[in-house]
């Protein structure tokens, strides 16, 4: 299983138990909550009613009601009154106090009754009932009854409140008050609640996505990164915030670390073995100028030495180039630049070298201008490197073609020359230091073998500019293109 589902499906399932049981707590607690409130406003209600009715129950008759009474018909009025009220969206159309009094015996003197087709309970002994018993007792009086036995719904809460005279009790009254009149209002709040439940759910699972993505975006980043690290190809690490901001700078620090190391060991492995010609030739031209030789001789070592210093020089200065743009891990200053003008500059660079080796430049430049973004001077070196190696792989008397083109998403610049060309087996490896194959060489001349460093440089140039290097055969030759993309023009 992949890292971002198991992410999700774990922030899903902790945000979903955490839910349910949140959401049960609440719906549980609803209807226990009203219950409360309504037993308080009651306890008042009966207080209040039982003060009322003190009088006419006290002046009450033995073995009478109080049916008659001001009181009764004052209670009567109340159950018959019409009522339409909106409670936040919901109606209430009848009153639903059921009201009874008892005398100190527990016999019922008056009863409004709360059914219809059921008849009051005037003059039935409600002594056993717990409401009447611990209020005749000096206690508080309260019980919860149903109607039918298996139905919640059905169940009436009563609570009592003594009928004083003076410090004697002289009665009960009872207010109750069915549940199911208030059944509304507990679905609406049990319904909001689960509503905005799963909203918060639903609003979780957003976050998770969303978290989970970025994690996981985050993740391959990194994993993108150490995936080209692996295959010796450099790149700024991402920049991310945060903890994987940090390990993303320890990896770019551990890699530098690493390359460094191994940098070291292979360039001084590739010295060692690209110093062992030129110094040999110098040891052997030396050895023998101590000698008694010709003129001709003389001079011939002398500038076999001159040849060999000239080419060490060369390799230490393009190796310390390669090394300092290996290190670099963007350009530090970037401008708009046409390359077609860059690579004029070059050309006239190597003309000298060109007539010395009696080869002819055909130059195909871009009608208008060819505008990148880049650094001018490492453009120019990788321009002439390209150059360079042209020259040194053209037969005397020979050809290069420069020629500049536009490519739907950049600039391609191609140099070709017209020499032996390069062999499938070695085409793959060029651009590595210290790889490259033999030069054509005049007649009576030995071929030799260049650093590889030219096309190396190259390389690093591309890549901290964007670009890359494409090398092909073009039969006859090899054709080496600089792909650059377009720099967007402002207006």
């Amino acid at each position: 299983m992949k890292l971002g589902l198991r992410l999700l499906l774990g922030f899903f399932l902790i945000t979903g138990i955490a839910a349910f049981f949140v959401l049960r707590v609440f719906v549980a607690e609803v209807r226990p909550s009203v219950s409360e409130v309504m037993e308080d406003m009651m306890v008042d209600t009966a207080n209040i009613l039982a003060e009322l009715a003190a009088d006419d129950l006290a002046a009450l008759q033995p073995g009478g009601t109080l049916e008659t009474s001001r009181f009764a018909l004052r209670v009567k009025d109340y159950a018959a009154r019409p009522v339409d009220a909106r409670i936040r969206g919901l109606s209430k159309q009848t009153m639903d106090f059921r009201i009874y009094l008892t005398d100190a015996s527990g016999r019922v003197v008056f009863d409004t009754g709360f059914r219809a087709g059921v008849a009051p309970a005037t003059g039935q002994d409600y002594s056993r009932w717990r409401d009447v018993t611990r209020t005749l007792r000096g206690e508080y009086g309260a019980r919860s009854t149903r109607l039918v036995y298996s139905d919640d719904q059905s169940s009436v809460m009563y609570v009592a409140a003594p009928v004083r005279q003076g410090e004697q009790i002289v009665g009960v009254l009872t207010v109750a008050k069915p549940m199911s009149t208030v059944q509304q209002f507990i679905d609406r709040a049990e319904h909001d609640i689960l509503v905005k439940g799963f909203w918060l759910l639903g609003s979780s699972l957003a976050i998770g996505i969303v978290v989970t993505g970025w994690i996981v975006w985050s993740v391959r980043r990194l994993r993108h990164y150490a995936q080209h690290v692996q295959l010796g190809q450099r790149q700024p690490p991402p920049e991310l915030p945060g903890e994987l901001g940090d390990l993303a700078q320890a990896m770019e620090a551990m890699r530098d670390r690493l390359d460094g190391h191994e940098h070291v060991e292979q360039l001084v492995r590739a010295m060692t073995h690209e110093l062992k010609s030129p110094l040999a030739a110098i040891g052997g031209a030396a050895e023998l100028l101590q000698d008694e030789l010709p003129a001709a001789d003389r001079q011939l070592f002398a500038q076999q030495i001159r040849d060999q210093t000239e080419r060490l020089h060369v390799l230490v200065e393009r190796l310390l180039e390669l090394s300092k743009l290996e290190h670099r891990h963007s350009l530090d200053q970037q401008v708009l630049l046409d390359l077609g003008a860059c690579t004029d500059q070059a050309i006239k660079a190597a003309a000298a070298r060109l007539e010395q080796r009696q080869l002819a430049l055909v130059w195909h430049p871009l009608g208008g201008v060819a505008q990148v973004k880049g650094e001018p001077e490492l453009l120019a070196m990788a321009i002439s490197n390209l150059l360079e190696n042209a020259i040194d792989f053209s037969s005397p008397g020979g050809r290069v073609e420069v020629t500049l083109t536009r490519t739907p998403t950049g600039i391609d610049l191609s140099v070709r020359d017209h020499g032996p060309g390069v062999p499938d087996y070695a085409l793959v490896r060029l651009g590595e230091r210290f790889y490259s194959t033999p030069r054509p060489a005049a007649p009576g001349e030995t071929p030799r073998k260049g650093s590889g460093l030219g096309l190396a440089i190259v390389r690093q140039v591309m890549q901290l500019h964007g670009g890359s290097l494409r090398l092909e055969p073009a039969e006859p030759g090899l054709r080496a293109t600089l792909r650059l993309p377009a720099a967007a023009t402002s207006h």
